[in-house]
């Protein structure tokens, strides 16, 4: 299996590289995985929604451009469906039996996702109604992904 992670803006907070790296790695066993960054926008406080869009668009024009026509999409958003991480895994598992081998997980910006990005997805999956900062999403992601990977090899995970 072939994962890619792409998320909007740059990864600064070491405890959070760490923690990333440390499940890109135990994933390792089960999958390719490649985080990709694509360059957030620079955006004043107080924007109007016009402006918003726009920067959606242009963070969603640098995702959709790392995306291959075979791969299949996951977007997260707070709209996105909620999975027990149970269901989770059996979804990546059907995927997998279904000969789909590269999955696509994209994280947008602190404004969310374009449209486009949104049409482009396959699926929608929500950790939850809460809203999470954008970069510890990557680990949450990560240690979700890699948990399915556990489920589906009938290993166990810590208590």
């Amino acid at each position: 299996m072939n994962i890619k992670i792409i998320a909007v803006g740059k990864l600064k907070e070491k405890y959070l590289i760490q923690a990333l790296q440390e499940y890109t790695k135990r994933l390792g066993a089960y999958a390719k995985v490649d985080i990709i960054e694509v360059p957030d926008e620079k955006a004043p406080e107080n924007l109007s929604a016009a402006q918003m869009e726009q920067i959606k668009e242009k963070e969603g024009e640098r995702i959709l451009a790392k995306i291959k026509e075979q791969e299949y999409v996951w977007a997260l958003a707070i709209e996105g469906k909620n999975l027990s991480s149970e269901a989770f895994a059996s979804q990546i598992e059907q995927l997998a039996i279904q000969g789909k081998s590269q999955l696509v997980f994209v994280i947008g910006g602190s404004l969310g996702l374009s449209p486009a990005v949104m049409q482009r997805s396959n699926a929608q999956i929500s950790f939850g109604k809460m809203t999470f900062p954008h970069q510890l999403m990557r680990v949450m992601l990560a240690e979700q992904i890699y948990r399915c990977y556990r489920i589906i090899h009938h290993q166990p995970y810590h208590k």
